[in-house]
């Protein structure tokens, strides 16, 4: 079945209320994790148009501290990243929405791309464990702020829940 995104003209945060409720509903049934993340990194940057939009996922298996690459829309992208490097190391380390105005201005900064200029990481939980941190760049400085953190943190919570009834096929 096709599913239909409708998000209505508006301000930011009216689309992701409108955003947040179809998220639930398109994931709402759905177990799997990975086709959850792969829809919610496609409904974002389709409603926003952001340069990139993806997910990095903890594998349960890593013991070298390393995000890798998951569902994502967008250009190619770094494939591995270390715990504690770049914005996305530095989210997963602090267990924390990390929000960078200019991405030449955070130190240790991974330039996946040059054409991205603003970024906001946000942990994706399990408990107290992050799983996967949620990576969204733009092409223009300054384009993040707290309402993209409020309900960014809000849609980390959704594939959180959705990990804790995700059940092996």
């Amino acid at each position: 079945m096709a599913e239909v995104l409708h998000i209505a003209q508006g301000s930011k945060e009216e689309k992701y209320r409108e955003l947040v409720s179809q998220i639930k509903a398109v994931i709402g049934d759905e177990s799997d994790l990975i086709a959850n993340m792969a829809n919610i990194a496609s409904m974002l940057h389709e409603t926003f148009g952001f340069w990139w939009t993806g997910f990095y996922r903890v594998l349960a298996q890593n013991q070298d501290n390393i995000l890798v690459l998951g569902p994502f829309q967008g250009p190619m992208a770094c494939t591995r990243i270390r715990w504690g490097r770049g914005v996305c190391g530095t989210a997963w380390k602090k267990q924390q929405t990390v929000i960078v105005p200019d991405v030449e201005e955070f130190p240790g900064h991974i330039a996946c791309s040059s054409l991205s200029k603003s970024e906001i990481v946000v942990p994706v939980f399990q408990g107290d464990r992050v799983i996967a941190v949620l990576d969204i760049d733009s092409e223009h400085l300054n384009t993040f702020d707290e309402t993209d953190q409020k309900y960014l943190e809000e849609i980390a919570s959704i594939v959180e829940a959705s990990a804790s009834t995700t059940r092996e096929s």
